[in-house]
């Protein structure tokens, strides 16, 4: 397992673009516990979007509920603060209605692979062009640590005393099944790779999903952080590793309990997004909410009188 390092040429680019980090900083109150992996994502997430070039006014940030929601406020932009697993169709919705911007949407892992998993499916085959950060500390956190669809089996939660009796979902294997376009794997005690891998998903044209390991400090004990820098490890020291070979994604993604990969382990750059699917409108140049207008229905209206 090796670390990775701080990219000395980012860093410089984060000096030098200070203000522009800034524009993300929000006045609300951090309220998240003290040690949450939340800290890490929304730092490693201001970061990518300053290195990016991308600002307050060129994206659209959704959050679903949740711990990872509770960020809907803490950063500085325009955010959606949407209903328990229903995040995908509102972020959906929007970057269809406005390609133009940068959609980022996140959840936990409760409302992705419980209340929203039939969401999380439609997404990774339709191929939305978006980045999709997944906050998964095995945990439904916000309602004080009742396990969720990745919960080790066996790990006594606060409404399972006696241990989770099923056995957990895998999120990359899952996805993996659905043909995605883009996935990634990073860790919470790992800011750097987190900014590179959230940098990735944001350059990606299609629907690029990031499953975040993530420390849950109050409420699941099972997987700390020192647990995770005993088992992860980077997927680009296998210099043989071929990250647009899905059986390889496949073997790579399957071990949670030893070798932990992390990094893009699937990537079709050649495969089409929704909105580039859509024959009626490749002669159009306008997006739909360019196209909106004012019209008079009272014709229509007075005809049902």
């Amino acid at each position: 397992m090796s670390c990775c390092q701080p990219n000395p040429k980012a860093l410089k680019l984060l000096v030098e673009h200070s203000e522009d980090y800034e524009q993300f900083e929000s006045e609300e109150v951090l309220t998240w516990c003290t040690g949450c992996g939340n800290f890490g994502i929304q730092n490693a997430l201001k970061r990518a979007l300053t290195l990016e070039g991308i600002g307050i006014q060129d994206m659209l940030m959704c959050f679903d509920i949740g711990c990872s929601g509770n960020g809907s406020d803490k950063i500085q932009g325009y955010t959606f603060h949407g209903l328990h697993g229903r995040v995908l169709p509102i972020a959906s919705g929007a970057v269809i209605a406005n390609p133009k911007l940068k959609v980022i949407a996140s959840a936990g892992d409760g409302a992705t692979f419980s209340e929203g998993v039939n969401h999380l499916i439609h997404a990774v085959r339709n191929d939305y062009p978006m980045l999709f950060i997944i906050h998964n500390n095995m945990n439904y956190g916000l309602t004080t640590g009742q396990a969720s669809a990745t919960t080790p089996n066996g790990v006594p939660m606060n409404a399972s005393p006696d241990g989770v009796t099923a056995d957990p979902l895998n999120p990359c294997e899952l996805i993996l099944s659905l043909n995605p376009s883009f996935l990634a794997r990073t860790f919470t005690g790992d800011v750097e790779h987190m900014t590179e891998m959230f940098q990735a998903g944001l350059q990606h044209k299609g629907f690029a999903c990031i499953e975040v390991m993530q420390i849950c400090t109050t409420y699941n004990h099972a997987t700390p952080q020192e647990w995770y820098w005993e088992r992860v490890q980077y997927i680009r020291d296998n210099k043989k590793y071929d990250r647009t070979d899905i059986w390889a994604a496949k073997k790579a993604a399957a071990d949670m309990e030893n070798n932990i990969n992390l990094g893009i382990l699937f990537e079709d750059q050649k495969k089409v997004n929704f909105l580039n699917r859509l024959e009626n409108r490749k002669q159009i140049n306008t997006t739909p909410v360019e196209e909106v207008g004012y019209y008079d229905i009272s014709r229509l209206t007075k005809a049902f009188e």
